[in-house]
């Protein structure tokens, strides 16, 4: 167990499948180990790296393994399929994690904080629940349409609906259930609003948030996403790279020294990137009337590209503003107004 330099562990509920190397890349020990037995086996083994898949329960478990001295490595499993050899069972996974973490270029994924985790919680939890009133929402008006009962999409026409229900061209059978359906609607409405009214109060307590909060189409839920989602800033050696984390930056199918850039890669952080461009096109709405003004680079943009596209442009500019913000520990400024 002394020449041990690398584990790479494969996660599961109940079953861990564990393969320990040494610094040469020689096999030392493949362990299949259950749940109990996991944290005793790696208390056992002296300070080395272990690498994971940055998948579920790897960010609790990097929290344990980091706490018994190990160097804890996340690796993003797309990363991590290209070393799987033929065929795929939890031993193969769990070799190609260690390979993976081999390499001197690997990029890694930083382990999160339980504060950090509870945060996430807050958010996916409130995106459920917004994602179930929609559905209550559509389906209502998918029933009712089927009566002659049409009203149009948005929250702002349920009120209308509650009153259409009512109506005596209506069996009683769809009124029944029609009640039903928007006293779960304003259930929902209720606990989305409890949500909110709490990262508010969590916003008015971090000073980060708060500035953060100056970025024109950063609110106290885009704020809050960030330092819940993200990283330390830290990790970043630019503003484009946090920008490419989130998955706003053209996919590149260059080639022969000649560059060619296609839509966003989306292939980053889709919590904080969507928020980001809902703020951006809320800028793009109230700034951009009229054309903008006169002179400033969204104007320059509104008259060149269409409104989707300078949207996501400015997300990508909000990003690598917060990343300048949080390393260089400044406040939003834009005096000149060059962006809006």
């Amino acid at each position: 167990m002394e020449e041990v330099s690398i584990v790479g562990v494969d996660l599961a509920k109940q079953v861990f499948q564990v393969h320990g190397a040494a610094s040469d890349g020689r096999v030392l020990f493949r362990k299949k180990l259950s749940r109990l037995q996991f944290p005793k086996f790696m208390a056992a083994l002296p300070p080395c790296v272990v690498a994971m898949e940055a998948c579920g329960t790897a960010h609790y478990w990097g929290r344990e393994l980091a706490g018994l001295g190990h160097d804890v490595r996340l690796i993003p499993p797309v990363y991590v399929k290209a070393f799987v050899k033929r065929q795929k069972n939890d031993a193969a996974d769990a070799e190609a994690v260690a390979e993976a973490a081999m390499r001197p270029t690997m990029r890694t994924v930083a382990v999160k904080t339980s504060n950090q985790q509870a945060r996430a919680m807050l958010f996916r939890t409130r995106d459920l629940l917004v994602g179930q009133r929609t559905q209550m929402v559509n389906a209502l008006r998918g029933h009712l349409a089927e009566h002659g009962v049409i009203v149009g999409k948005g929250l702002g026409n349920v009120e209308r609906l509650s009153t259409l229900v009512t109506s005596d061209n209506l069996p009683e059978l769809v009124q029944s259930m029609s009640r039903l359906y928007l006293s779960q609607i304003a259930q929902l409405n209720e606990e989305i609003d409890q949500i909110d009214r709490r990262i508010a109060a969590e916003a008015r307590q971090s000073d980060v948030v708060r500035r953060l909060q100056k970025v024109p189409g950063i609110g106290p839920i885009c704020a809050m996403a960030i330092t819940a989602f993200a990283p330390s800033m830290e990790e970043f050696r630019r503003g484009r790279d946090f920008a490419a984390w989130l998955g706003l930056v053209p996919r590149q199918h260059s080639s022969g020294g000649k560059q060619k850039l296609g839509r966003t890669s989306k292939m980053g952080q889709r919590d904080i990137r969507r928020l980001l461009i809902i703020g951006a096109m809320s800028v793009v709405h109230w700034k951009g009337r009229g054309g903008g003004r006169p002179g400033s680079w969204l104007s320059n943009m509104l008259a060149r590209k269409p409104r989707m596209l300078v949207a996501i442009a400015m997300a990508n500019k909000m990003a690598r503003v917060v990343w300048a913000m949080l390393v260089r520990n400044e406040d939003y400024r834009d005096p000149t107004g060059a962006v809006c």
